[in-house]
C-alpha cells in the first residue's frame, strides 16, 4: 500500500491531567515542546486544546494565538487543527479562536452521550461553526461519534455548508458513545465511501482502544490519530512518556503494514490545504 498515512497527534485534550500522567502538556510552552517532538517523530497534524493554569479546559483565543505562533515557529509546515469541542466552552465561545485562521478545526455535527453528560451540538451552533470555518478558510475535521454524524456531514457537504472534500474522523471507544467495534469501523468506511466517495477518513481510539484502532486505520488505507488526549498509557503497566512516543509507536505500525508516513507537505496535498506563506512564495 503506497498511500501515505497522515498521523494526527492530539496533544492535550480537555480531560487528562498531570495527575493521570505527568507528561500531559498543560501550559502553552509545554504544548509547543511536546508537539515539536511529536512532529519530528512523524506527526503531520496537531490537534490542539488549551488549558487554564489550574489544568481546567479553556477556549481563550489569546492562549490559542500564543500556541499557534509557537507551533508555526518550531513546527514549520505542520497542520494546525484547533478544537471547537464542547468541553472547552459553551455556545459560540467554542469557536472564538477561529478568526486566528488555523489550517483546520474539529467540527461535531450532532449530539451524543459522553461518560457523564450529553455532548450537545445543536443544529444552529453547528451551522454557525461551519459558517465561521468557511469565512476563515478553515477545513473542518468532522468528528463522528455516531453513524448519523456521517450522514449529516454528507448532507452539509452536498448543500455547500461544508465545502470541498470531507475529512471524517471516527471517534471510537468513548464511554456511552460508539464502541471500538471492528464491524462498525468497517461499516463507517463503507458509509463514507458510499455517501462521499472522494472523502478522506481517519479514526481515533480512546483509552485502551488507541493501539488497535491505529492498526485498523493503517491496514485499511486510512489515516489515524494518537496522542495523550486520547490515551495516557503505552500499555496496562506503563504510562506513555510523551506524545512523541505514541507517534513513534504509530510510525512503527505504518512500517509493519508497509505504509509510508505522510510528510506535512503530503498531508496538505492529500487534504487540499494551502501551503504556508513561506512555501507558497
Amino acid at each position: 500500500m503506497t498511500k501515505p498515512c497522515i498521523i494526527c497527534v492530539a496533544i492535550t485534550g480537555s480531560v487528562p491531567t498531570k495527575a493521570n500522567n505527568p507528561a500531559v502538556p498543560i501550559t502553552v510552552e509545554e504544548q509547543i515542546e511536546s508537539t515539536q517532538a511529536a512532529f519530528e517523530a512523524g506527526a503531520a497534524i496537531c490537534h490542539a486544546h488549551v488549558r487554564n493554569d489550574d489544568e481546567t479546559p479553556s477556549s481563550d483565543p489569546e492562549k490559542f494565538a500564543r500556541l499557534k505562533e509557537g507551533l508555526e515557529r518550531h513546527c514549520p509546515g505542520m497542520i494546525l487543527q484547533f478544537s471547537t469541542g464542547g468541553r472547552s466552552g459553551a455556545g459560540k465561545a467554542r469557536g472564538g479562536m477561529l478568526p486566528l485562521r488555523p489550517d483546520m478545526a474539529s467540527l461535531s455535527v450532532g449530539s451524543n452521550n459522553f461518560p457523564t453528560r450529553v455532548y450537545e451540538n445543536p443544529p444552529d451552533l453547528v451551522d454557525w461553526l461551519a459558517a465561521e470555518m468557511r469565512e476563515y478558510d478553515i477545513k473542518p475535521e468532522i468528528e463522528a461519534f455516531d453513524l448519523s454524524h456521517i450522514f449529516q456531514a454528507a448532507k452539509m457537504n452536498r448543500e455547500g455548508r461544508i465545502p470541498g472534500r470531507l475529512y471524517v474522523q471516527f471517534v471510537m471507544g468513548v464511554k456511552n458513545a460508539m464502541p471500538a467495534d471492528r464491524d462498525v469501523f468497517d461499516y463507517y468506511i463503507h458509509t463514507v465511501k458510499r455517501l462521499a466517495p472522494d472523502a478522506e477518513w481517519c479514526a481515533a481510539g480512546i483509552g485502551r482502544h488507541q493501539l488497535e484502532v491505529n492498526e485498523w486505520c493503517i491496514a485499511a488505507g486510512g489515516h489515524t490519530r494518537t496522542g495523550l488526549e486520547d490515551n495516557v498509557r503505552l500499555d496496562r503497566d506503563r504510562l506513555a512518556p510523551s506524545n512523541a512516543a505514541l507517534v513513534q509507536r504509530t510510525v512503527e505500525l505504518c512500517e509493519k503494514h508497509e505504509r509510508p508516513v505522510a510528510t506535512w507537505r503530503e498531508a496538505r496535498e492529500i487534504l487540499g490545504l494551502r501551503m504556508p506563506a513561506t512555501e507558497a512564495a
